[in-house]
């Protein structure tokens, strides 16, 4: 299943995802982690933004500036109406190019879209988009491999490399790993890395 069909699916059904999706935040034990190591009143790039809510809303509540990004022009309308003073951008996360570092980068839920090579791609990128010591949240499946979900009646691609890849290609590009949990109840069973960009002395710790 290619990306583009992805997007596809998200922009036809962004009200009822947006719908679906709620106000609740049962991810906010990992933002609370993310954002301690974010400077007060930094930059937040949120990358896979969706709608805005329930997560970037928690960090805008929180003082922090975000950037978002998202295929889907739909949902890049409601950020835009609910949270005018941030800035939100359409376009695909493959080629994401804003051209400027930000004081942490967010990737909850989007980056397992991807196909594997794209996957190891976007590395690169948010390293490139991530300040010394900017903190890097992502989740991932639990093991390589490839699985196809379904919303709204249609079926949606998901995809994961195995835990010692992502590891691996976090330090190539000049991450530390500071925390990994392989499968958060509370978040879906997904596994959750937080790691810093040229951090020194990081601790790696599977909780």
């Amino acid at each position: 299943m290619s990306h583009d069909a992805i997007i596809g699916l998200y922009e036809r059904h962004a009200h009822a995802f947006d719908r679906d999706r709620g106000p609740s935040l049962p991810e906010q034990h990992w933002l609370d982690r993310f954002v301690a190591l974010v400077p007060s009143g930094g930059t937040v790039l949120d990358v896979g933004c969706g709608m805005g809510e329930p997560m970037a809303a928690y960090v805008i509540g929180l003082g922090f500036t975000v950037t978002g990004g998202d295929a889907s022009p739909a949902m890049i309308a409601m950020c835009r109406a609910r949270f005018a003073a941030h800035e939100w951008l359409v376009g695909d996360m493959r080629a994401l190019a804003i051209g400027r570092p930000f004081d942490g980068v967010l990737a909850w839920d989007s980056l397992f879209h991807l196909q594997a090579d794209d996957q190891r791609a976007m590395f690169a990128r948010c390293a490139a988009h991530a300040r010394p010591g900017a903190p890097l949240l992502f989740t991932s499946g639990t093991s390589a491999g490839e699985a196809i979900g379904e919303y709204c009646g249609e079926l949606l691609h998901h995809a994961s490399l195995a835990p010692d890849e992502y590891a691996a290609l976090l330090a190539a590009h000049g991450f530390a790993v500071r925390e990994h949990k392989e499968s958060d109840p509370d978040c879906g069973g997904h596994m959750v890395w937080l790691a810093t960009r040229d951090a020194v002395g990081a601790d790696y710790s599977r909780t």
